[in-house]
C-alpha cells in the first residue's frame, strides 16, 4: 500500500484558504445589495492589484514559453473571469448558505479534470460519489423556496455549478504553473487580468443600474480584495505547489461549513430541514468520492 507523507504546512495552508473563501459568500453577498456584482468584483480586482504594483518590476525578469502562455490564459479565462461572473451573480438568486453547499462538488470535478489532463488516478467510488453528490444537489436546487435572500435558489445553484466546473478547470491549470512560477506571481497576474476584465463591465453597471455605495460595502470590497484575494488564493497557490490538484481540492469540503456558519453568524441565514438533508447527501457523494482506494483501478 502506498502511504503519501503528511505536508503540515499544505494543511495549514489550505485550511486558511478555505475560511477565507468561505467568508468571501458573505463578503460577496453583503457588498452586492448595494451595488452591482460585476462592480463588487472589480473592486476586489483592483485592491488586489494595487497591492502587488510593487512586484511588477520583479516579474518582468521571468521568462514565458507559449506552453506556459497557454495554460496562464487558461488560468485567468477560468478564474477570476468566469468563474466570479457566475459567482457574483449567483449570489444575487440563491443563499450564502446553498452557494457554499455547491462548492462541495468542486472536488469531484477536479479530480475528474485531473485524471484527463494529469493522469491522475480516477477510480469508480469516484464516479459513484460524483454521481450521489449531482443527486444532492439537484434536490438542494429543486428543494429550495424563494425569500427575500434567494430570489430564485435554481438559477442561482445553477450558477454556481458553472462557478464550480470553472474553479476545477483552474485547479488543474495553476498546478502545472506552479511548478515553475511563484503562488505570488499567480496570484498577482489573476488580480491584473481581472481588473482588466471586469473594468467595462463596471462601467456598463454603473451607467445601467442604480447603486449605492456604503461604507460598508466599500468596507467589504478591500476585504475581498486583500484578505480572500491575497491571502486565499496565496494559501492555495502555495498549498498546490506541494502537493498534487486532487488532494488539495479535497479540502474545499470543508467551505460549505464554514460557510453555513458565517452565514448563520453575520446574515442570519439558515437551512431548512429538507435543505439540510439535500445538502447531506452531497457531502455523502463527496465523501464517498474519497474514501482511499485499497486497490487502486483507474477507470481510465
Amino acid at each position: 500500500m502506498n502511504y503519501k507523507k503528511i505536508d503540515l504546512l499544505s494543511i495549514v495552508f489550505l485550511l486558511t484558504a478555505m475560511m477565507t473563501w468561505a467568508s468571501s459568500f458573505i463578503a460577496l453577498k453583503s457588498a452586492i445589495g448595494p451595488m452591482g456584482p460585476m462592480s463588487v468584483v472589480f473592486g476586489r480586482m483592483i485592491v488586489a492589484s494595487l497591492c502587488f504594483v510593487y512586484f511588477i518590476k520583479q516579474f518582468s525578469t521571468l521568462h514565458f514559453t507559449k506552453k506556459d502562455i497557454k495554460y496562464i490564459l487558461l488560468m485567468t479565462a477560468f478564474e477570476p473571469c468566469l468563474y466570479f461572473i457566475f459567482e457574483a451573480k449567483a449570489l444575487q438568486y440563491t443563499t450564502a448558505s446553498q452557494a457554499g453547499m455547491i462548492t462541495s462538488m468542486m472536488p469531484l470535478m477536479t479530480a475528474i479534470g485531473a485524471g484527463i489532463v494529469l493522469k491522475e488516478v480516477i477510480s469508480k467510488r469516484l464516479f459513484i460519489g460524483s454521481f450521489i453528490a449531482v443527486l444532492g444537489a439537484i434536490w438542494l436546487s429543486l428543494s429550495a423556496q424563494s425569500s427575500e435572500n434567494a430570489l430564485n435558489p435554481l438559477l442561482g445553484n445553477t450558477l454556481e455549478f458553472l462557478a464550480m466546473v470553472c474553479g476545477a478547470w483552474y485547479a488543474i491549470a495553476i498546478r502545472y504553473l506552479t511548478q515553475k512560477f511563484s503562488a505570488l506571481f499567480l496570484t498577482a497576474i489573476q488580480a491584473f487580468v481581472g481588473a482588466l476584465f471586469f473594468f467595462p463591465l463596471a462601467i456598463w453597471e454603473y451607467n445601467t443600474l442604480e447603486m449605492h455605495i456604503t461604507m460598508e460595502s466599500i468596507f467589504w470590497i478591500f476585504y475581498l480584495g486583500i484578505v480572500v484575494t491575497l491571502g486565499g488564493y496565496g494559501m492555495f497557490n502555495l498549498a498546490l505547489s506541494r502537493i498534487e490538484a486532487s488532494r488539495a481540492s479535497v479540502f474545499v469540503n470543508l467551505i460549505p461549513v464554514f460557510t453555513v456558519f458565517l452565514a448563520y453568524l453575520f446574515l442570519g441565514e439558515t437551512l431548512t430541514p429538507t435543505e439540510m438533508m439535500a445538502s447531506g447527501v452531497i457531502l455523502l457523494g463527496v465523501i464517498i468520492s474519497q474514501l482511499p482506494n485499497f486497490r487502486q483501478k483507474s477507470i481510465l
